[in-house]
């Protein structure tokens, strides 16, 4: 029980006390891709807290321990030896976990079915509307407000003829770069976690923050992708120019909210993570993913070490 204590404790604290302590400092906008990943990271580490807190609550060390030695008997002690295993704990623990799954399996249906139905429509209205250039490898559309974003799924590049007008040849150039690094790194199911969890379990704080930096920082790792081909100063214009351009929810655009932070961003570029610091922080990644599993196994473990320990010996 003590075990199952402190993963429900974790959980309960995580939900609160990460989002503050993973968006101090600013390492984040140094390291993009791994500042998602430990986004992710904790969003995983809180929920799979919260489900083994109630497997192990429900299940005893020893019958984990003798799982461990023998898969098989150890189911047929759950189904038959209610001395060892209270059923109805059982039952709770496994409809827990299962609501949990269930719950997170029918909301990324909903948000990835959706996404792709509007984009889809999106997709044909540009058919008629909007023509393809083959010179700039993207869909023009007529449009006065320079806009640029990208149709994940659908692989197309959007552009419209205000922004053709507003954007030097350069500058264009580096948009482009930047929407397709969105559609080459498949950003928007990353970003599709944060909707996921949200709407699986609304108004967690954990989880809205996570929503919204891993969507700022999707942005933060285009431009560094397009900075790798294109002037750090010509995307930085170009943000400038598009920040106010409104683009589909469903889509990924070069402008947004954060626009103007990130020209700042590009003007004066932050000194990158050390080699140390990167080790720190996948450290940190691994610890929050494996950790709850680890705690949880611990009595499991322990049983089956205890009961079985000679047995190993002898072989």
């Amino acid at each position: 029980m003590i075990i199952a204590a402190v993963l429900a404790l974790y959980a309960l604290f995580g939900v609160v006390a990460l989002p503050r302590l993973l968006a101090r400092g600013g390492w984040a906008d140094r390291a993009p891709r791994l500042g998602i990943a430990m986004w992710h990271a904790a969003c995983a580490s809180v929920l799979t807290s919260a489900v083994l807190a109630v497997l192990v609550a429900a299940i005893p060390a020893s019958v984990v321990g003798h799982g461990l030695a023998d898969l098989f008997e150890a189911c047929a002690a759950l189904l038959s030896d209610a001395t060892a295993v209270s059923p109805a704990g059982v039952l709770i623990a496994l409809s827990s976990a299962g609501l949990v799954a269930g719950r997170l399996a029918y909301c990324a249906a909903a948000v990835l079915l959706k996404a792709r139905r509007e984009r889809r429509e999106h997709s044909a209205m540009l058919g008629l509307l909007g023509r393809h250039d083959s010179t700039l490898g993207a869909v023009v559309l007529d449009h006065t407000e320079p806009i640029a974003y990208c149709l994940p799924g659908e692989g197309r590049t959007v552009i419209t003829t205000g922004a053709l007008r507003s954007l030097p040849p350069e500058e264009v150039a580096a948009v482009l770069a930047h929407e397709q690094a969105h559609l080459h790194g498949r950003h928007h199911l990353v970003v599709a976690v944060g909707e996921i969890l949200c709407r699986a379990f609304p108004r967690v704080p954990l989880f809205q923050r996570a929503r919204s930096e891993i969507a700022r920082l999707i942005e933060l790792q285009a431009d560094d992708v397009a900075a790798r081909r294109h002037a750090r100063i010509h995307i930085a214009s170009a943000l400038v120019r598009l920040a106010t351009g409104r683009v589909p929810a469903f889509s990924l655009g070069m402008g947004g909210e954060n626009a103007l932070t990130r020209v700042r961003r590009m003007l004066g570029p932050e000194i990158p993570l050390n080699r140390h610091e990167r080790l720190t922080t996948v450290a940190a990644v691994g610890l929050l993913i494996a950790g709850p599993v680890a705690l949880a196994l611990t009595p499991g473990v322990s049983a089956f070490l205890t009961h079985h320990c000679h047995d190993l010996l002898a072989l």
